[in-house]
């Protein structure tokens, strides 16, 4: 299937050449002067080459058709990483190589999306928000109300994130998992 190039989005499965390839990190840019083009990081399925690509945000790319179902976690091992389908409670393994970075994401029955191509899970969907815990924090500067300023926390997870000057330890937040952003305090 056909789409352009501006379409394309961080876990979409390309079919290039013959090869297909899981897109990393997809933006736009415009320049003031010239052609709007889509910069495109990929990994190419076969053997895990990162490539990385540039189109006119017009261009056509082709899409792989892949199989896309939801899968909660279980767990991880030396093997890999766990995951069940919650119909039919097939589990299936997946590699590091496929979860990437999103691993600190993965906590105990989280929803996520497999795309599965010919019965092999090749890329990895996390939901856009998750909720995790605040494990330090520095204290508040007294006088630093701007609502701009925010400070550094690390969550129980490990994850690095900037927070607003009113989270402490052991407070739970919404984070964007794109771009490991604040979004708001938890509502639980």
């Amino acid at each position: 299937m056909k789409v352009i190039a501006s379409s394309i989005r961080k876990g979409n499965v390309l079919d290039i050449d013959g090869k297909l390839y899981v897109v990393l990190t997809a933006q736009n840019f415009h320049p003031g002067k010239g052609t709007p083009v889509t910069q495109v990081d990929m990994r190419r399925i076969s053997d895990g080459t990162k490539v990385s690509e540039r189109w006119k945000t017009t261009e056509q790319v082709e899409r792989a058709h892949v199989e896309e179902k939801t899968y909660n976690f279980l767990y991880d091992d030396a093997e890999g990483f766990h995951f069940m389908e919650p119909e039919t409670y097939e589990q299936i393994t997946v590699g590091a190589d496929v979860v990437g970075d999103g691993k600190v994401f993965l906590t105990d029955g989280i929803e996520c999306f497999l795309k599965i191509h010919d019965g092999v899970a090749i890329a990895i969907e996390l939901p856009q928000k998750v909720t995790v815990e605040i494990e330090m924090t520095e204290p508040v500067v007294k006088g630093q109300t701007a609502s701009s300023s925010y400070k550094p926390a690390t969550c129980t997870n490990g994850l690095r994130i900037m927070v607003p000057p009113h989270i402490s330890a052991g407070t739970r937040v919404v984070i964007n998992t794109e771009d490991n952003s604040y979004v708001e305090r938890a509502k639980d």
